[in-house]
């Protein structure tokens, strides 16, 4: 199992990044990203001190990738951010979509389904199919989240996918202990989100290289 969307204290997790990762591996996962929440304050030293741990990482048997969450950053900045975090090392670029539940910019979900360096979209929230089917075409993800509130669109966010014929990864935008997810519950997020069974195991049998290769 893997997920690219975890948090620490190193923005509004609970957990230091060992204690993540080590609780990570005991629930079952191999691969997983610190994706912290970044701007141009912050985005060094997140991708700076994730290189710290990578070691402890791999003694605990996950593979760590390097990560940030551009996330409430102006639309017309996000392009020079992500490139920027790219040149620092970043391995995996996700952008705080517009989810229904907080005031991010109009305009995110464009600039991240337009950028060459975004990987994954969280959260799109009402995601136009302009904007799905440029995902589709720019081979960004689109997250279908266990979190809380970002979660109500799950399903408007599935139907776009299927419609573009979208990348969809299944992810738990971890802030604490409480929202690891076992593998049987990756399952259900996704069968809940709208997926039929057989669609469930393709999205959920993605790997790391499916995702993550732009």
């Amino acid at each position: 199992m893997y997920d690219f969307h975890c948090h620490t204290t190193m923005s509004d997790g609970e957990l230091i990044p060992t204690e993540l990762i080590r609780r990570m591996a005991v629930a079952g996962y191999t691969e997983m990203a610190i994706a912290d929440h970044a701007d141009y304050s912050n985005v060094e030293f997140l991708i700076e001190s994730q290189e710290k741990v990578k070691r402890s990482a791999e003694l605990y048997g996950v593979r760590l990738f390097t990560g940030i969450e551009i996330t409430h950053v102006p639309p017309s900045e996000i392009a020079d951010l992500a490139k920027y975090a790219r040149s620092l090392g970043a391995e995996v670029v996700i952008v705080h979509g517009e989810t229904i539940t907080e005031p991010v910019a109009p305009g995110t979900n464009m600039a991240a389904v337009l950028c060459p360096d975004v990987d994954i979209l969280a959260h799109p929230g009402m995601i136009s199919d302009e904007e799905a089917s440029l995902a589709a075409k720019n081979g960004v993800f689109l997250e279908i989240t266990s979190r809380n509130g970002h979660n109500k669109a799950n399903g408007h966010v599935l139907t776009s996918a299927r419609r573009a014929g979208a990348g969809i990864v299944v992810q738990s935008d971890i802030h604490g202990p409480d929202d690891i997810i076992n593998e049987k519950m990756r399952g259900l997020v996704a069968r809940g989100a709208g997926m039929n069974e057989d669609e469930a195991k393709k999205v959920l049998s993605l790997t790391s290289l499916d995702i993550l290769s732009r």
